[in-house]
């Protein structure tokens, strides 16, 4: 085993020696399966000091390991660099590669220990099964954090507060009834939601118990003449409880949950999702209670935009494009500047958080800002901090991917740009993303086309010079929402399954990349809308799909080798920057106003 272990993975070992527990897996989850954590929840940074939003621990008493794909080898390596844990490289397509070593590594008559709280059903079953095929025990009562975890962060207390009118299209009472509507064509009469940002949907609320994105911690029972909100006290003023209650909405302590599914009577039919419910919650219901499962009709629901709420997110786009037009002037001024302080990564996030701040109806990142120059681009999802960033000197390409949290939408965009001279080498590659992108964006495709089929379209050209990327090319984006959402997925390792369908109304990423470890990183990011294209020819072949392109920034010609590009291309690129041109100029003036006109001019 190489490096030292820290004082937590020592004090890990003695809980696993005084329990009897051969294996501990640390899973990146809280009790509601979220993508990121609130602090109490981030058990596997604490222990590893990997900072990743994927990434599972296992700790035996010999061995230390993460695994985690693709995105974050790299990040992965220098935060595991010198401790006694090994990075284990989940490839494409392998997510749970973990349990496979679980049952290979451990014997027959050994332990391993989960904390079913915070372990997802359909992961959990998985995970039984392979074990028992090997006679090894699994228990899942067990919270070893709580013994070595002394300074463990509390329970987030900030107050909810309302997504009202204008913003909200649908009232809370709509919402109910129409995932009742759902729960009663698949034949129950009680629904379990675990999933923040369903509940933050479905209650029309907003919080902050999670950075970047407004959700708050709290579970739901929905039942045909009733639902009950399981959140902590205090959190939910008293004005908006009343507000609630004319809704039919109660308020019972968060962590009452549990005991809420315990005592379900048996005559009850409940519907859950086994990927957004945790083994814990689960366990808790009686035998006798029949259970459907199927996807959160509040996941299908929302990831569907009304009419309204894309109006709103096409408003909101016009602000964030304002936005970055005053960011990216200033940049190029700085970068112009011989007579300037040195500009580093750092710079960026605080530059672009400050001219997004300044926009009507913003709210909050959306995300960490990544911003990478040169090497650091090629980290996927790198992050500059005070102890390690890199200095914007010399020739090479700045990327920079962000986005904003807004009352009318959330946004998330990947642009760019050259410092000094970018070299031919650079310029392919960045004109074999853009055609990657090009290729995806001008896609019609029937209407319930599953989401993961649309990944190769953004690949091909990218496949045509011997290249590759190892993420998905776009992921749902919620409305003031979470930035990731489902269901659909434009991924080759997402199950082409029927809920991954693509649906009018939709927000999905485009962002193909190329990605040279030690030298540059290039993505390019827009977000579209699944718009109606009309019927198939002569309407026998039903009704199509399109993407509307919902950002607008220019996307900077100066990286592009003109001569990869075919004339269609070129005519997609003029089109889209006139038509950012046209709805960012009545926002912006000054300096921002003559550095958009000169990057949307026609090539």
């Amino acid at each position: 085993m190489k490096g030292m272990e820290n004082n937590s993975l020592i004090g890990l070992r003695a809980a696993m020696a005084a329990e009897g527990v051969d294996a501990v897996l640390i899973p990146s989850a809280d009790p509601h399966l979220s993508e990121y954590l609130p602090g109490r929840w981030k058990g596997r940074e604490y222990l590893s000091g990997f900072t990743g939003s994927v990434g599972t621990l296992i700790v035996t008493h010999d061995f230390a390991g993460v695994w985690t794909d693709a995105r974050y080898w790299d990040q992965a390596a220098v935060e595991l660099a010198g401790s006694a844990i090994e990075l284990m490289k989940i490839p494409s397509g392998a997510s749970l590669l973990y349990i496979d070593w679980l049952a290979d590594t451990l014997q027959a008559g050994q332990t391993v220990a989960v904390d079913d709280r915070v372990l997802g059903l359909a992961t959990a079953r998985l995970l039984r099964q392979a074990l028992q095929e090997r006679d090894i025990r699994l228990r899942t009562d067990l919270d070893l954090l709580e013994q070595v975890w002394h300074d463990r962060p509390g329970l987030p207390d900030a107050a909810v507060f309302e997504h009202a009118a204008p913003y909200a299209s649908q009232s809370r009472a709509e919402r109910l009834s129409n995932v009742r509507a759902a729960m009663a064509a698949a034949g129950a009469d009680v629904h379990f939601i675990s999933t923040l940002d369903d509940l933050a949907w479905l209650f029309n609320l907003r919080g902050a118990d999670v950075s970047f994105n407004p959700v708050f911690l709290a579970h739901a029972l929905i039942e045909s003449d009733r639902a009950t909100l399981f959140i902590g006290a205090g959190k939910v003023p008293a004005d908006l409880a009343s507000r609630l209650g004319e809704d039919g909405v109660s308020i019972a302590p968060y962590e009452d949950a549990a005991a809420a599914l315990a005592a379900l009577p048996a005559s009850n039919v409940l519907l859950i999702d086994p990927r957004r419910i945790t083994a814990g919650m689960r366990a808790a219901v009686p035998e006798q209670v029949k259970v459907v499962e199927a996807v959160n009709p509040s996941t299908l629901a929302k990831s569907k935009k009304s009419p309204q709420d894309a109006a709103h997110v096409r408003a909101t786009m016009e602000h964030d494009g304002a936005a970055l037009c005053e960011f990216f002037s200033w940049l190029e001024l700085q970068l112009a500047d011989p007579a300037r302080s040195p500009l580093t990564e750092l710079d960026i996030d605080t530059h672009i958080c400050e001219a997004r701040s300044r926009q009507s109806g913003f709210v909050s990142p959306s995300f960490g800002t990544i911003a990478g120059f040169n090497a650091n681009g090629a980290v996927m999802h790198y992050r500059a901090t005070p102890q390690a960033h890199a200095v914007i000197e010399g020739d090479g390409l700045l990327l920079i991917d962000s986005g904003g949290q807004y009352l009318g939408g959330t946004t998330d965009i990947t642009r760019v740009v050259p410092v000094g001279t970018p070299s031919d080498a650079q310029r392919r590659d960045f004109t074999l993303v853009l055609k990657g992108m090009i290729a995806l964006s001008s896609a019609q495709f029937p209407r319930g086309t599953k989401s993961p089929m649309l990944d190769a379209l953004a690949r091909a050209p990218i496949w045509a010079g011997g290249i590759d990327y190892g993420h998905g090319t776009g992921h749902g984006v919620g409305y003031f929402l979470n930035v990731h959402e489902g269901p659909q997925s434009i991924s080759p390792t997402t199950m082409p399954e029927p809920h991954t369908a693509m649906e009018p109304g939709m927000i999905t990423s485009v962002e193909p990349g190329i990605y040279r470890p030690g030298k540059w990183g290039i993505r390019i990011e827009n977000l579209v809308l699944n718009v109606d294209a009309g019927d198939g020819a002569g309407g026998e072949f039903g009704e199509f799909l399109r993407f509307e392109t919902l950002t607008l920034c220019p996307i900077d010609s100066r990286c592009l080798d003109l001569a990869l590009l075919r004339e269609d291309e070129l005519d997609w690129l003029n089109a889209y920057h006139a038509e950012v041109r046209r709805r960012l100029s009545p926002h912006v003036a000054g300096a921002a106003l003559a550095w958009l006109e000169l990057r949307t001019r026609e090539i």
